[in-house]
C-alpha cells in the first residue's frame, strides 16, 4: 500500500453502510407495515418480503462486475442512489403489490451491490490489524442503520404525506454517501479490466482453490451462528402478549443499541481468540442463551430480552464474520468486492433458510418449539464444524493477494 495514501479511521470507512442498513430495514419492517395498512393479506406480505429480500443470497453472482472497469466508489454512488430511489418510490406509491415487489426487488439488488462495493473498496484499503475493528464498525452501522431506519420510516409514513415522506427518506438514505470524498478510491486492476472476461472468470474461479475461502464457506453457510430468530420474533409478539406498537418500538431501539454492544465486544475478544474459533464460540453462547429463554414466562419483558439478546449476539457473529472476510481480502486485492460479495452472501444464507426451519418449529410447538429447534440445530452445527475444521480454525493467516 502506498505510504502517501491516508486511510480514514475504520468508523469513517464503515459509515456508508448506514445506507444499506436503512434500506434493508425498510424492506423487512416498514414495507410490510405499509402493505398491511393497505389491506394486503398477511400471507401475501410474507411472500412479498421473501421475494424482495431474495437478492441478499444471490447478488454475489453479479458481484464480480464491481472489480472491473470503474472505481468501486463509482459503483457505490450509482447503486446507492438507485437503491434509495427504489425505497423512496415505494413510500410514494405502494398501492400495487406487484409494482412494490418489482421495484423493491431491484432496490435490494442495488443495495446488495452497493454493500459489496463498499466492502471491497474499504476492505482492500486496511491493514491486517484493523480487520476486527472494521468488521465491528461495519456491523454497527448495518444493524444500527436498520434500527434507525425502522424508527424514522415508521414516523414518516405515519405522520407525513407519501410525497413528503418519500423525499425525506430518500435524503436520509443517501446522506451517508457524503463521506466518500474522504476515502481513497484506487482504480480497478488494469489487467482485469483489459483482459478478456474468460481470463477474469478464471481469476474468480481461483478463489475456490484458496484454503481460507474453502474454510470460510462452510463456517458461514452452516447454521452455527445465524440467529435467524431476530427476523422471526417480531412476528410472534402476540405469543409474548406484546402489542404491535410495543414490538415496533422495542425492535427499532433494540436493533440500534444491542448491535453496538455486540459489535463493541468483537475487537476486544479478537485479541484473545482467533476470529474463526470466535465465530463458533459466539454460536455456542447464543445457543445457550436461546435455551435459557425456555425458562422465562411469555411476557413483554421476555420478548425484549429475547430480541435484544439475539440481536446483540447476531451482531457479534456478523461482525466477526466480516472481520474474517476482510482478513481474507487483504490489502490491495484486485478481487476485493468479488470475495466480499461471495462470503457475505454465505453469511446471509443460513439466516434465510433457518427462518423456515424455525417457522416449522413454531408450528410444532409454538415459541418453545421454535427456540428449542433453533438452539439444538446451532449446537449440532457448531460441534460438527469444530470437528471437521479443527485443523484450520487456528491456522495462521496467509497472504491472499495473488493472481492466476
Amino acid at each position: 500500500m502506498s505510504p502517501q495514501r491516508r486511510i480514514p479511521a475504520p468508523w469513517i470507512l464503515s459509515l456508508p453502510v448506514l445506507t444499506y442498513g436503512m434500506i434493508f430495514g425498510f424492506a423487512v419492517v416498514t414495507m410490510p407495515q405499509m402493505l398491511a395498512a393497505g389491506g394486503v393479506p398477511g400471507g401475501h406480505i410474507a411472500v412479498a418480503v421473501a421475494i424482495v429480500t431474495s437478492p441478499a443470497f444471490w447478488v454475489f453472482l453479479v458481484g464480480p462486475i464491481l472489480d472491473v472497469r470503474f472505481r468501486r466508489r463509482t459503483y457505490a454512488i450509482v447503486f446507492g442512489i438507485l437503491a434509495a430511489g427504489a425505497a423512496g418510490f415505494t413510500i410514494f406509491y405502494h398501492s400495487n403489490l406487484a409494482v412494490v415487489e418489482a421495484v423493491m426487488l431491484a432496490g435490494i439488488l442495488f443495495a446488495g451491490l452497493y454493500n459489496f462495493a463498499i466492502g471491497g473498496w474499504t476492505g482492500a484499503l486496511i491493514q491486517k490489524d484493523q480487520d476486527s475493528r472494521l468488521g465491528a464498525w461495519n456491523t454497527v452501522f448495518n444493524f444500527g442503520g436498520g434500527g434507525a431506519g425502522i424508527l424514522l420510516n415508521g414516523y414518516l409514513t405515519q405522520h407525513l404525506t407519501p410525497a413528503h415522506a418519500a423525499v425525506i427518506a430518500f435524503a436520509a438514505f443517501v446522506a451517508p454517501l457524503v463521506v466518500f470524498p474522504l476515502i481513497p478510491a484506487p482504480p480497478p486492476d488494469k489487467t482485469l479490466a483489459s483482459e478478456s472476461f474468460t481470463r477474469f472468470a478464471r481469476e474468480v474461479a481461483s478463489l475456490f482453490n484458496r484454503r481460507e475461502v474453502l474454510v470460510a464457506l462452510p463456517l458461514f453457510t452452516f447454521p452455527s451462528a445465524s440467529f435467524a430468530l431476530t427476523n422471526a420474533l417480531a412476528g410472534w409478539g402476540k405469543a409474548f402478549h406484546a402489542s404491535p406498537a410495543f414490538v415496533s418500538t422495542s425492535t427499532g431501539i433494540g436493533s440500534v443499541f444491542c448491535s453496538i454492544v455486540g459489535c463493541a465486544l468483537v475487537p476486544f475478544l479478537a485479541r484473545k481468540i482467533p476470529l474463526r474459533p470466535l465465530y463458533l464460540a459466539i454460536g455456542c453462547v447464543g445457543a445457550a442463551f436461546t435455551l435459557s429463554l425456555l425458562l422465562l414466562p411469555r411476557a413483554p419483558w421476555t420478548f425484549v430480552l429475547a430480541f435484544s439478546g439475539e440481536t446483540g449476539l447476531q451482531a457479534a457473529a456478523v461482525a466477526t464474520a466480516i472481520a474474517v472476510i476482510y482478513e481474507i481480502i487483504g490489502p490491495d486485492n484486485p478481487l476485493a468486492s468479488t470475495i466480499f460479495g461471495l462470503l457475505f452472501s454465505a453469511v446471509s444464507f443460513p439466516i434465510d433458510y433457518m427462518e423456515f426451519v424455525d417457522g416449522h418449529g413454531y408450528d410444532w410447538g409454538g415459541v418453545t418449539g421454535a427456540l428449542l429447534t433453533d438452539a439444538l440445530i446451532s449446537i449440532v452445527a457448531c460441534a460438527f464444524l469444530a470437528i471437521v475444521l479443527r485443523k484450520w480454525l487456528f491456522a495462521p493467516r496467509k497472504k491472499v493477494v495473488e493472481h492466476v
